[in-house]
């Protein structure tokens, strides 16, 4: 296994469109409604992912040639003070070898993070025991999902 992590380029789009839609169908079925899940589907299309990339720092985790995970990282509404991460997603067949972990740290390492005092997670129910794993707590006490069916999750740091 060759696994390496690097930036998301626009031709990685399909691609990632593909495994967040295996993973969402495969992993967070047991948190969701199908209904839920098809609307997650939709909104993550190869031109939604590019857009999000020219948006953010993107990244992909690849073995060999093949791309099993995804994650980014972008302002928080345009701050330059908070960030937020977003479409952190790993391959089913990759999961619990530590390539969540990995991704975290790049992301951790990117400088949308080392210029942030806040990071936000917009969490699905599946990924929060993950998140919490790595150091994210919840934001404002709140451990139900919000009107998006997503939990929020944050960390804080000082910036210097």
């Amino acid at each position: 296994m060759s696994i390496s992590i690097r930036r998301f380029e626009d031709k990685d789009a399909a691609h990632v469109a593909e495994l967040i839609k295996y993973t969402l169908r495969t992993c967070n079925s047991k948190d969701y409604s199908p209904e839920y899940i098809e609307a997650n589907v939709e909104s993550h299309t190869p031109e939604t992912m590019t857009e999000y990339a020219h948006n953010g720092h993107f990244y992909v985790v690849v073995d060999s040639d093949r791309i099993i995970g995804i994650g980014g990282i972008a302002g928080f509404w345009g701050s330059t003070t908070e960030s937020i991460l977003l479409s952190i997603f790993v391959h089913p067949d990759y999961q619990g070898r530590g390539i969540g972990k990995r991704i975290i740290a790049t992301l951790e390492e990117d400088e949308y993070f080392l210029r942030a005092g806040r990071i936000e997670i917009p969490a699905s129910i599946t990924g929060v025991p993950f998140y919490l794993k790595c150091g994210y707590t919840y934001k404002s006490n709140g451990t139900e999902p919000d009107e998006e069916g997503l939990i929020r999750l944050e960390k804080f740091r000082e910036v210097r």
